[in-house]
């Protein structure tokens, strides 16, 4: 890593706009920043990337802070037989400035030293971004884990990570002086910075007037629950005695939920779409004393996503052009197809993508649960099919991996499909670039939002999916997307299935194949429509503003109403 930093090398390097000049920390145990920076796993890596980039676009006073991994998260790489292996690598960064920035923090009631390492804004146009490592000398060998794996398996290993990342994070603003009224704990992985910030702040109704909260998901594994005895014995309370935990803390037993917890704590919380915002006031209203949740909907930023031919073909209003640089682009994509799986694709047929993190209720494989349909469909000669999947499951989620693995198997037996391992940003690119359409199955209310979508349309591809997480603020069946129409939430997953099923294969075998062979003019006008609608609102410029609008320069006056609000019902 180059050479060493000093503390006033932190000094944001532009002239801070003043409609964005209340200084920020963002906590997130994950950023998608650049290919060459494996420290993400997935849609909170992206979107935590987009935001910083749109920080700096705009000359916000706001830094990240987050856990610079020495084996990432990990390299998704095949078997002999084609199936999925994990391969956990080390990592190292030339780019990174090493700083002389040291300190203790406590785990399991033990010293661990902690350095930090820096990302200058210059190198990507990014925020600042302050990177902490345990991997140091002066800690035992379990110490030094700590920060090698991303969302380690090991329950007391994320734990540890997550006051790394939380207390942590607040020591190291002590240590550069970095002024900070606002905290943002992006999800609750940080959570166990707030417990250093009652320190600071002396009282929950103080850091409520200085922290915010966003949260990612309504699915159980993403709103960790966690025994208060394992978490204290921990040290996850930064030294509260057990008394003050049950003081400070919402409690269902012996249970620790750090999605309530993080509500409970925060002075204003939001959902990333409007539709998320709507489930999560409802999964979280008669859980007590929670905070408000409001919605800033995720968004991703065109600079570094959009392919800029393809935004001047279509700027140009010339449709041969927009056409010729969309196959191009496919192109593109079918060479890593063939060195990969050994199969040669044509840019003039309709390309069908599934890529995203692999998971239950997203449903990678719905497409094939009807295999009459689907052998029909792949082996269609006059209307001819290409489907590609990618995406890179958590590796101990072993349903997902088989999920993949059976789609490997799959594809084997059909020259127009293909798996592809490597979903990462250069990948998802690539994809994106080279989609016709971009299916996205979760079951509706699952997905919070989504983001690939986005992604996706900035560069040419048609979204069709479940009316779900960010696609109702956007969607206009036919006009700008196809939609998989919405069904009761309540019905039974199997049920639910079919449904989506029939849906998907009526769309596909009525409006979406036959429009794309038959009506050429009518499927790039949806594809001008789309490159349309998606901006500039589902640009992280937008999200970027919109958290300081509404979060971060009001999070005090909104938790001061509030407890005039609890002091005016007693």
């Amino acid at each position: 890593m180059d050479s060493k930093v000093s503390i006033d090398d932190f000094k944001i390097p532009y002239r801070i706009h003043a409609d964005y000049d209340k200084p920020v920390a963002y906590f997130c145990m994950e950023y998608a920043i650049d290919q060459s920076l494996k420290i993400y796993a997935g849609g909170l890596g992206y979107l935590a990337g987009s935001h910083m980039r749109s920080a700096y676009a705009l000359k916000q006073n706001l830094i990240g802070i987050g856990i610079l991994w020495k084996y990432g998260y990990y390299d998704q790489v095949r078997q002999q037989d084609g199936t999925m292996g994990a391969l956990f690598q080390e990592k190292h960064y030339g780019f990174l400035k090493e700083t002389d920035i040291k300190f203790v923090v406590t785990v399991h009631n033990h010293d661990v030293w902690v350095k930090v390492w820096y990302l200058e804004p210059q190198k990507f146009e990014t925020a600042p971004i302050f990177l902490l490592s345990t991997d140091l000398p002066e800690n035992d060998y379990l110490a030094r884990t700590i920060t090698h794996r991303l969302y380690d398996s090991n329950v007391s290993t994320k734990i540890a990570q997550y006051i790394v990342l939380g207390v942590g994070g607040v020591k190291l603003l002590e240590k550069i002086n970095r002024e900070t009224e606002v905290y943002h704990f992006n999800e609750a992985h940080a959570l166990p910075g707030a417990y250093a910030l009652l320190e600071k702040y002396g009282s929950i109704q103080e850091l409520r007037k200085h922290m915010v909260f966003t949260t990612h998901t309504p699915v159980a594994s993403g709103n960790e629950i966690h025994d208060v005895q394992l978490l204290n014995s921990m040290s996850y309370f930064n030294g509260l005695t057990i008394e003050q935990v049950q003081k400070y803390c919402l409690l269902d037993g012996q249970s620790y939920n750090q999605t309530l917890n993080a509500l409970h704590l925060a002075g204003i919380a939001n959902g990333v779409s409007k539709m998320h915002g709507e489930v999560a006031r409802k999964m979280w209203e008669h859980s007590g004393d929670v905070c408000d949740i409001g919605a800033v909907t995720n968004a991703q930023n065109a600079e570094y996503w959009q392919d800029s031919r393809l935004v001047a073909a279509w700027q140009s209003g010339d449709e041969s052009r927009l056409v010729n640089r969309k196959k191009a682009m496919k192109q593109s994509l079918f060479e890593i197809v063939a060195d990969q799986c050994g199969k040669h694709f044509d840019p003039d047929v309709l390309t069908i993508m599934w890529c995203r993190r692999f998971a239950e209720y997203k449903r990678a494989d719905l497409v094939t649960k009807d295999m009459e349909r689907f052998e029909k469909m792949m082996k269609n000669t006059e209307h001819p099919v290409q489907l590609i999947w990618a995406g890179k499951p958590y590796p101990h989620d072993q349903g997902a991996v088989d999920v993949f693995n059976r789609l490997v198997h799959l594809s084997k037996d059909y020259p127009c499909c293909a798996i592809l391992t490597g979903y990462e940003l250069k990948l998802s690119k690539q994809l994106k670039g080279g989609a016709d359409i971009w299916l996205n199955t979760p079951r509706i209310t699952r997905e919070a939002s989504g983001t690939s979508g986005m992604t996706a349309a900035m560069n040419g591809a048609i979204n069709f999916s479940t009316v779900d997480g960010w696609i109702p603020e956007f969607a206009e069946h036919g006009i700008n997307a196809f939609l998989i129409p919405a069904i009761n939430a309540e019905l039974p997953n199997h049920q639910q299935d079919w449904l989506d099923l029939n849906s998907m294969y009526r769309i596909l075998e009525k409006e979406i194949i036959p429009m794309y062979y038959n009506e050429p003019a009518k499927w790039t006008a949806i594809v001008r429509r789309s490159m349309a609608d998606i901006l500039p609102y589902f640009d992280s410029d937008r999200m970027a503003d919109e958290y300081y609008r509404t979060l971060y320069n009001y999070v005090h006056k909104i938790a001061v109403k509030r407890e005039l609000t609890i002091a005016g019902s007693e």
